[in-house]
């Protein structure tokens, strides 16, 4: 099994990278969706978040309302950590778990936004970074997710600087880059992970 990370700035496009990689036959771990599921109402991680953060952070149906959340946490980097404090644990074991049920031989690929700023490097057998520059960053931030400047900035303010994402990758993948140039990095890169994947260790 090849453990690979894969991390990127907020709106460098990881996720078409990740979604690539599983067409080509990766199994994605994905963090994200991971500390989604460990806050869902009736779970231990939501009722550490109420503790920590109060009732205010429930939408009326009792599920965590992430905007408001976030509203709190990026512009804090006390509550910011406060909040990791209690989720990061929890995807890590649950990740854990997932990565437990892939045969040998296989590429997991796991999507971990934060990677870089949780010092998680160590974890992977390999680092992909996708990479933009802070402008493209931003625009589609603004255009496709619909966020403010102020919001979009101040999010990509509370994560690592670009150049310190760099600094982990084994590999970087450009996505400043027309769709099929991006599609050509993966396939290169898809190609090297079957083959450190067969090797032995």
């Amino acid at each position: 099994m090849l453990k690979v990370g894969l991390t990127g700035g907020i709106g460098a496009g990881k996720s078409e990278v990740s979604r690539l990689l599983v067409e080509r036959g990766a199994v994605l771990i994905d963090a994200d969706r991971i500390a989604r599921e460990v806050v869902e109402p009736g779970t231990p991680g939501l009722a550490a978040v109420v503790d920590a953060f109060g009732r205010s952070v429930l939408t009326p149906q009792g599920t965590l309302d992430r905007p408001r959340l976030g509203s709190i946490v990026f512009s804090d980097a006390d509550e910011l950590a406060r909040l990791n404090a209690i989720v990061h644990p929890l995807v890590g074991a649950r990740s854990a778990e997932l990565e437990a049920t892939a045969g040998p031989g296989s590429v997991v690929v796991h999507d971990v936004p934060l990677l870089t700023e949780n010092g998680l490097a160590p974890l992977y057998d390999l680092v992909v970074v996708v990479d933009t520059s802070p402008g493209t960053q931003l625009d589609r931030l603004i255009r496709t997710r619909g966020m403010s400047e102020e919001d979009a900035r101040a999010r990509m303010a509370a994560q690592a600087t670009r150049d310190e994402r760099r600094a982990i990758a084994d590999v970087v993948i450009d996505n400043d880059v027309p769709l099929e140039r991006l599609t050509e990095q993966v396939d290169a890169l898809w190609a090297d992970l079957v083959r450190r994947a067969g090797a032995p260790a």
